[in-house]
């Protein structure tokens, strides 16, 4: 077994240490979690506190920016949910959302394989859930079941053929590919919760082994989301305080002024405003921007005339002046796209084709596919990248194109959009604007390609590029890859998939920008912002009589 240190800061994206630790499990020292109640409880709700410690407070106190309305870690692509999952549940493998590295969550220790294509993962002694009922592999077994089952892991999980439980303590997987680098960053997706609960139990308050237990659930924007410290938790990063209080924020001046307001006291907000990055600076907050994944992408309906004609969707790309709104709207806190990947991941390979502003190209290349005077619909998500949009037109304006900007929110946005329609009829939409961040599941370039490219709602019901020859070849591409036992021989089939949805563009990137979280240093000990929606509480400790100022 190959042993790195837990570090709690260190660079976002991976670098070759990454893909060494998927070998093993990363574990430093035993950690003594919280005391046992001496009874077992009827529900999750710790009956002891956290043993005392110096200096620490009782509470840790949060301002997220997501909303959500189920809890069930079934599939869930919920920010709010799944960071909060993160803290409730555990997987065989957890990914470390500040290095990306898959280490040992309830697996003792890395997979065993079998053969070519069977593994066995051993679970870790004596876990109960908050509940106090026995973890078992039947548990593990259900909980990848049914994630397979559902319509967005069952994507990502596709390469799992079966899974069984040989005993109590053994998960047994076979597979259809060994998945190579990324067979625990994948088994790390799935988080494990009692077999036993129903559908009702996991949409109101659902259970979980990890170090924290829900309390109350409201996550509707306004609300808030409590946990208790699960005093039953073996694992390597029990809960250092009592309780934890996320307030549901969406409204940027509204979580800002909590944490600035000391009667509040909120210690860390997520998504900071770069309007107010100064204002919080000044008041004596930490401002930190992580380089991450997160993005504004158009999409096209590629079944559309005249955007069938991929020489139409790269045109309005090379119209847009990126670098320009990075530098008026994010404040220089974003990278230009010059392939899906950031070029700080691991997996990065830049494309073949790079979309620098050239506004003559634009017009070349209309003026070839046959188009004048085009007349379009943005629809743009009515959050932070709304004021992108106007920016965007105005760039296709100088190229000749006059686009309609309609702002909608998340749900209006795709509703229209997530049904496959009817053979002969076409989906009611130009252009989309929105944003977009799937490295909250992994960082590995099957997963990220796969979200976006995969045979899913994305390439069926909303870019219609399920029926391009270009699909079925980057479908083939990541098929081979998943064949491969190592990522040498994954990367340059992963490298061609680059190229090909850069040329394509069915859907594509123009920047990728850093995420900034604003906190109290004073309040929170080893805490490190992460890059991706969230926040990632597990090893920090809130500090009472700490001087926010």
């Amino acid at each position: 077994m190959l042993n790195f240190p837990l570090t709690r800061r260190a660079f976002v994206a991976g670098t070759a240490a990454t893909a060494l630790a998927l070998a093993g499990c990363s574990v430093e020292q035993p950690i003594e979690p919280g005391p046992a109640p001496a009874d077992p409880a009827d529900d999750n709700t710790p009956t002891e506190p956290v043993a005392a410690q110096s200096g620490v407070a009782r509470t840790l106190t949060a301002a997220v920016a997501y909303e959500g309305s189920d809890p069930n870690p079934i599939g869930t692509s919920s920010g709010v949910f799944l960071a909060a999952g993160w803290h409730v549940f555990e997987g065989l493998y957890e990914l470390n959302m500040h290095t990306y590295r898959a280490e040992c969550g309830l697996a003792a220790d890395a997979p065993i394989q079998i053969d070519d294509l069977e593994y066995e993962v051993t679970l870790r002694e004596d876990t109960v859930f908050s509940d106090g009922s026995p973890l078992t592999s039947a548990d593990v077994v259900n909980a990848f079941e049914r994630n397979g089952e559902s319509d967005l892991y069952g994507a990502f999980l596709s390469f799992i053929t079966a899974v069984s439980a040989p005993d109590e303590r053994t998960v047994r997987f076979k597979l259809n590919a060994p998945m190579g680098s990324v067979l625990q960053e994948r088994l790390a997706l799935v988080r494990v919760f009692p077999a036993t609960l129903t559908d009702e139990e996991l949409a109101s308050k659902p259970v979980g082994s990890g170090p924290w237990c829900y309390e109350t659930i409201n996550a509707a924007d306004g609300g808030r989301i409590s946990f208790t410290a699960n005093h039953r938790y073996t694992g390597p990063w029990p809960a250092t305080c009592e309780r934890m209080e996320w307030s549901v924020l969406l409204d940027d001046t509204r979580r800002t002024d909590e944490l600035i307001d000391k009667d509040v006291m909120v210690m860390v907000m997520e998504a900071a405003p770069v309007v107010r990055a100064e204002e919080l600076a000044d008041a004596g907050a930490t401002v930190e921007w992580v380089p991450g994944f997160n993005l504004p992408f158009l999409m096209f309906n590629c079944e559309k005339p005249p955007f069938d004609d991929v020489r139409v969707r790269q045109a309005l790309l090379y119209a847009i002046d990126v670098d320009s709104l990075i530098g008026t709207y994010m404040a220089g806190h974003a990278r230009a796209a010059t392939s899906l990947l950031p070029d700080y991941f691991r997996h990065y390979h830049r494309a073949a084709t790079v979309y620098s502003y050239d506004p003559e190209k634009a017009r070349k290349l209309l003026a070839e596919a046959g188009v004048d005077e085009l007349a379009l619909t943005l629809r743009a998500n009515d959050n932070w990248v709304s004021t992108l949009a106007p920016a965007i037109a105005e760039d296709w304006k100088a190229v000749g194109v006059t686009a309609e900007v309609v702002l909608l929110d998340t749900t209006a946005l795709f509703a229209d959009l997530s049904t496959e329609p009817e053979p002969g009829t076409l989906l009611p939409f130009d252009v989309v604007l929105s944003p977009g961040d799937p490295s909250c599941f992994g960082n590995d370039a099957d997963l990220i390609i796969s979200w976006w490219y995969g045979d899913n709602v994305w390439t069926r019901a909303r870019s219609r590029w399920a029926t391009t020859p270009a699909f079925a070849e980057v479908a083939e591409l990541l098929a081979e890859a998943r064949s491969k036992t190592s990522e040498d021989e994954q990367q340059p089939l992963w490298n061609q998939c680059f190229d090909i949805i850069a040329a394509e563009v069915p859907l594509y990137p123009l920047f990728h920008r850093e995420t900034a979280t604003a906190w109290w240093t004073a309040q929170l000990d080893d805490y490190d912002p992460i890059s991706a929606t969230g926040l990632n509480f597990l090893g920090t400790t809130p500090m009472r009589d700490a001087d926010p100022i």
